[in-house]
């Protein structure tokens, strides 16, 4: 027997050995230990100030998702990922009737529907969607790649893309849905698919995003052709640092936008200076002074802006160590990629590895103002049950495939 393997039964009755990579859940277990900590420091004051009972810390239910989460990974594992494929377009039918349902019966927040209320917890259907989409697609792209070439497969690929981005991006909840793009373009690269089709796909992708900068920035609004809500429209004029008024607005209109512009762009500023505030080693655990004074909003401090946090307590050296953690489980994520038995592994680890990759890059850019503001998580240590739930059941599947190479 290996060291640092574990032989177990899988459901199929035949005993094998587990193999842990050591590497990605060592880099695992870090995230959490380190998202469990800094939501805690930017929560526990003032759920304490309220009186809140220890159960409804922020940080205990973050902990507790991390164990939900922990024991599906365990399950997960059981089942070698191949026998798991043959119901992936269940599972993906299931994900669009569940973004489907958001319309009909989806909480609202801040004027968008992305939640299912199921009464003691809420869940949000866009983030299992994003598995149920990698197994789906990596199953359908697993076809003989001579098949791959063929316009009519091509298009069927394509479709089944777009209709979760269509979905989410309806609800709307951008961030999440240009998450399905990246990992289509790299499932479908890794799988064979011609350069000819990946390059008339990405010359469409980026005419459309030229489309919609160039009116969101450059035409009046009488002129605009592609819907955007306010809040979306606003995020990049903030990121381009433009004005919000219109050409021939008159000075009043002038002076309501600079206020609109300077209240859009709080967030974004206060997480800036959170970030910049913390030097080289940081301020310390829960001696940040912007989230305890309020000036990173406590509303998202613990979600979108935990970097922030984090890089104003520990400072650019704990910041490089969270960079390095992710860097960790990515790397792992290829050479998992690269050692899986059949290509319906390697496309799908190689499309974990996408997921988890644009999460990271879309967070940490808006943190330090490289991309624009979006409704991103970040992986494992933003507050939400759902989407730890499922950055551990993504990191699961690399499981899978890592134990499962050796069967053949």
């Amino acid at each position: 027997m290996n060291a640092g393997s574990i032989p177990y039964k899988s459901m199929d009755g035949v005993t094998r050995e587990r193999v842990l990579d050591r590497a990605l859940w060592l880099a695992v277990l870090g995230l959490m230990l380190v998202g469990a900590a800094f939501i805690f420091s930017a929560t526990g004051a003032n759920e304490s100030a309220r009186g809140a009972s220890w159960h409804g810390y922020t940080a205990v239910r973050q902990t507790v998702a991390y164990v939900l989460g922990a024991g599906l990974v365990a399950a997960l594992c059981l089942v070698d990922y191949s026998r798991l494929a043959r119901w992936a377009m269940v599972a993906y039918w299931a994900s669009i009737g569940l973004l489907a349902c958001v319309y009909l019966f989806g909480v609202e927040r801040l004027g968008a529907k992305r939640w299912i209320d199921l009464g003691p917890v809420q869940f949000q259907p866009s983030e299992f969607a994003k598995l149920a989409f990698l197994f789906a697609f990596a199953n359908f792209l697993s076809r003989p790649q001579g098949e791959l070439g063929g316009r009519g497969v091509f298009l069927k690929a394509l479709g089944m893309a777009m209709l979760p981005f269509g979905l989410v991006l309806k609800q709307p909840d951008l961030g999440s849905a240009l998450v399905f793009m990246p990992a289509a373009v790299v499932m479908m690269w890794v799988a064979g698919v011609p350069g000819r089709l990946l390059g008339r796909f990405l010359g469409g992708g980026l005419a459309m995003v030229a489309l919609v900068l160039v009116q969101v920035l450059f035409v009046p609004a009488r002129w605009r052709v592609v819907p955007l809500e306010d809040y979306q429209r606003h995020r990049l004029l903030v990121y381009f640092n433009m004005d919000f008024s219109d050409p021939g607005a008159t000075e009043a209109q002038r002076v309501a936008a600079r206020a609109e512009k300077a209240n859009k762009s709080y967030n974004v500023d206060q997480a800036l200076i959170s970030v910049g505030s913390g030097g080289m080693w940081g301020k310390g655990w829960r001696h940040g002074t912007q989230g305890a004074l309020g000036y990173l909003p406590r509303a998202v401090a613990h979600n979108d802006f935990i970097f922030s946090v984090i890089a104003e307590e520990t400072g650019f050296v704990g910041s490089a160590v969270v960079l390095a953690l992710y860097g960790t489980v990515l790397f792992s994520g290829i050479k998992i990629a690269g050692q899986a038995r059949d290509r319906l592994g390697r496309i799908l680890a190689s499309g974990v590895v996408a997921l988890l990759f644009t999460h990271v890059f879309v967070n940490v850019g808006m943190n330090i103002r490289l991309m624009p503001v979006t409704g991103i998580p970040l992986p494992l240590l933003s507050a939400g049950g759902t989407s730890v739930v499922c950055s551990l059941l993504a990191v699961g599947i690399l499981q899978n495939i890592h134990q499962n190479r050796r069967n053949y």
